[in-house]
């Protein structure tokens, strides 16, 4: 609910601003490099305002944050007193309208133009949803969503309402991200046959069973909302704060929450697709929560004139052999993880964004020419989605890419949870459908709890 009502003052600054509005001069007039005129500032309601939402709000603070909404009040104060906003912006947060819930927000706040959604994985399609519907554009944080139904669903519904999309993996936007794709379209290691993808990943408790104790819910905290869509159990702190992500209920375990960075490198520079199978094996798992380590492995088939390729996931410290060519004592990414093209030529090795990419072995790395720049390099993922709103062209990561790469990283949990049936999973991507495994399309989405849907 709304923390307050407007004050009189409020409200004669608003009616007074909103009348200025009338008069507003298009910015080539008014002139002046670096001026914003009030026409083009949008305004925006950010649903999610810990962790990575503390970091969209401020990433897209250069608009006028209208709106902030938190299901948790800790959440939200400990956001308002954080030391990384500038004067101006805890002044622009403080006149913000604050909400529990979303939907609230949404109805009452009109004069939204665009909004940030980030909170746990399970209420994100809920909440792009309700936004798109009303004709919102909407940047949503990794993953896209918490099932491949939603993620199709999200896909279609943008491209109806015709809004501006985004997905918050931040390393699509960034320079490495773009080097991978030239130099591997410039077959600088020839054709790839083979991909690794790694990530130390999980750093939060999985392979374990819910808690049995039922503590009392804070009064700082709304439950009912935390939970939306997810079937209902007692509040606990294992889920909240952080900890949901290994949950299967709420959370898309390690491969979810890295996969959107390291999986988006090959499947960008590879131009991949809806793979033909995939198949999984892990360390235990329970019903409530995912494995503490696993190896997922698709199998593309070949795009125009790119051969069948085979791209392998490995988490929980899991890691690839390290290929042959790659120096003693060099790290394979980063700490975070990375990944290795196999290529016909050579190999090329990343780190978890992108960054510091390096055919192996070193020689051919040294004598390598590098290619002229052809991708149009962004200003960062929150300010590519908000100047696309404003140019009415898609962002890099919109929805129909980011749509289908959830997909993807989510069809590897469905192996996962399949794999006592020892079948390497078929999967019909048009149909979205398991062929050969029936039993496997029930994890395609979830029932929704009563009074929430897409």
């Amino acid at each position: 609910m709304k923390k307050t009502s407007l004050s009189r003052r409020e409200f004669m600054g608003r009616s007074a601003a909103a009348a200025a509005g009338l008069m507003i001069v298009p910015r080539h007039v008014l002139g002046g490099r670096g001026y914003t005129a009030p026409s083009d500032t949008l305004n925006i309601g950010c649903i999610g305002v810990g962790g990575k939402g503390s970091s969209d709000i401020r990433s897209c603070s250069g608009e006028n944050i209208v709106a902030l909404c938190d299901v948790d009040d800790t959440q939200m104060a400990r956001f308002l007193k954080s030391d990384h906003s500038t004067p101006e912006q805890k002044a622009m947060y403080d006149k913000a309208g604050k909400y529990r819930d979303f939907r609230v927000m949404l109805e009452e706040e009109k004069g939204i133009d665009a909004v940030t959604v980030s909170p746990p994985d399970h209420t994100h399609a809920v909440a792009a949803m309700t936004a798109m519907k009303m004709g919102k554009h909407a940047f949503v944080q990794k993953p896209l969503t918490h099932t491949i139904k939603e993620a199709r669903i999200l896909a279609q519904t943008a491209k109806q309402m015709n809004v501006v999309t985004q997905m918050g993996n931040q390393g699509h936007a960034g320079e490495g991200a773009r080097l991978i794709n030239e130099w591997i379209w410039d077959g600088a290691i020839g054709d790839v046959h083979e991909v690794h993808c790694f990530t130390n990943r999980p750093i939060w408790p999985q392979g374990i069973e819910a808690p049995k104790e039922i503590p009392s819910v804070p009064s700082t905290l709304d439950w009912n909302v935390w939970l939306g869509p997810a079937r209902f159990r007692p509040y606990h702190p294992a889920y909240h704060p952080f900890k949901w992500r290994g949950f299967w209920d709420f959370g898309t375990g390690a491969l979810g929450d890295m996969g959107a960075h390291i999986l988006d490198h090959p499947f960008w520079a590879l131009k991949l697709g809806h793979p033909t199978t995939v198949q999984a094996s892990s360390t235990p798992y329970t019903e409530d929560s995912c494995p503490l380590a696993e190896i997922v492995t698709y199998e593309f088939p070949q795009r125009g004139e790119m051969p069948p390729v085979t791209l392998k996931w490995f988490d929980g410290g899991m890691m690839p052999p390290r290929p042959e060519g790659l120096e003693d004592g060099r790290m394979m990414g980063d700490s975070g993880g990375g990944g290795i093209f196999y290529g016909s030529k050579a190999m090329l090795m990343f780190s978890t964004y992108g960054n510091n990419s390096r055919i192996v072995p070193e020689a051919k790395m040294k004598e390598y020419q590098r290619p002229e720049k052809t991708i149009p390099r962004s200003p960062g993922i929150h300010l590519e989605w908000i100047e696309a709103i404003k140019a009415g062209k898609k962002s890099t990561t919109d929805f129909s890419y980011s749509g289908l790469l959830t997909e993807v990283m989510l069809l590897g949990n469905v192996a996962v949870r399949t794999q006592e049936h020892k079948t390497k999973l078929e999967w019909d991507g048009e149909k979205m459908e398991f062929t050969n495994l029936p039993e496997a399309n029930r994890y395609l989405h979830f029932e929704y709890r009563t009074g929430w849907s897409l």
